[in-house]
């Protein structure tokens, strides 16, 4: 039998006599991760290994290959410091390489230390407290999951179910991670284990994934899917209730011009949609206002405005009055703030006034 401390060390000695052949000054250390450094290791167990590079040279060092005594597979490749970089941003969870890496070959002490830098840098963000900021950055996942749902749900064959589905688990557990400030430590065969400790999670989070995986058939797939995907979104939804977002508040150079500009855009569209019963029309009109103050209430305090609330297909008129309110409604906020809508008798009061205004 093949003593695996043997076999590791034979071939992380491996790597480092052929960087010095073939791309001497390219290796800049080796880190073992993986189950060999969580300590999850078994008879088949392959080595994983942080092989860190400074140039292009080094990417000669990867190699793929099977051992045929053991009949492990082996995966050696290469990770460049820019990929480190990115990972100590804390973008994605899946950054126990450049945590956790346990160092065995350093070519020279600054690599240590640049490694350790980039380390503390993504420990920073990490024991942080959760923000607006971190917050975005778990709802990238949540979006991927979305999209990978929508997929699942247009698709026919269960393969391509199957797949789509694979994707809204892989984001749903990112997502998750992301929202609890963590990253994975132990890898797929211990995610439950470190999903299940997390706090802000689904309750049966676990469950609601194997109920995914263990499913037989499209529908069943499609139907749990939708099960996690809405218990996903509730919790994002009561974190995001938490997040207390600095607002700036209502004044002229936070919201001038935007009543305006809603009147302007939308208004006249939406009583012409009104006469011709043209539903089209009216309702990506709503949309196209909806998006303007989404945006402006998520960085300014106007309130909340339903203004997809406004839309009845079987009464534009009704509708066109209705957006009208709203745009009353967000006058008045307008007004409270200091802020003066630009109104004119007719063009000439305009351009006359326009034309004195030097500011």
């Amino acid at each position: 039998m093949i003593n695996l401390e043997d076999r590791n060390r034979k071939i992380i000695d491996a790597v480092i006599s052929k960087a010095n052949a073939v791309c001497p000054g390219s290796l800049a250390l080796i880190g073992i991760n993986g189950s060999f450094m969580t300590g999850d290791y078994y008879e088949k167990s392959d080595l994983d290994l942080l092989i860190l590079i400074n140039d292009d040279r080094g990417w000669q060092l990867g190699c793929s290959m099977i051992q045929d005594d053991l009949q492990v597979g082996h995966d050696i490749y290469c990770t460049r410091w820019e990929d480190l970089q990115y990972d100590a941003n804390y973008e994605h969870p899946n950054i126990s390489k450049l945590m956790d890496s346990k160092i065995v070959y350093c070519a020279d002490e600054k690599y240590k230390e640049k490694l350790l830098a980039l380390r503390q840098k993504a420990k920073d963000i990490l024991e942080a407290t959760f923000s607006g900021e971190d917050y975005k950055k778990a709802e990238k996942g949540l979006r991927e999951a979305e999209h990978c749902y929508a997929m699942a749900m247009l698709s026919d064959e269960s393969s391509r179910v199957s797949q789509w589905a694979g994707g809204v688990v892989y984001y749903v557990e990112n997502a998750i991670a992301m929202l609890n400030k963590q990253y994975f430590r132990y890898g797929v065969k211990r995610a439950y284990e470190e999903l299940n400790a997390m706090k802000k999670r689904p309750e049966k989070l676990c469950d609601l994934i194997e109920d995914v995986v263990s499913a037989v058939s499209a529908a069943s797939v499609k139907e749990h899917l939708t099960m996690l995907m809405k218990e996903t979104k509730a919790v994002f939804h009561q974190v995001k209730e938490t997040i207390s977002a600095e607002k700036k508040p209502i004044a002229a150079d936070t919201i001038g011009g935007t009543y305006e500009e809603m009147y302007s855009n939308w208004r006249n569209k939406m009583y012409l949609a009104a006469s011709t019963g043209n539903k089209h029309l009216a309702f990506m009109s709503l949309i196209s206002a909806n998006v303007m103050f989404a945006e402006i209430s998520s960085q300014v305090d106007i309130g909340e405005y339903d203004v997809l609330g406004c839309y009845d297909p079987e009464d534009l008129q009704q509708t066109a009055h209705a957006y009208d309110h709203i745009l009353n409604a967000y006058l008045g906020e307008y007004r409270k703030g200091g802020v003066l809508e630009r109104r004119y008798s007719d063009i000439d009061a305009f351009v006359t006034d326009y034309l004195m205004n030097r500011q």
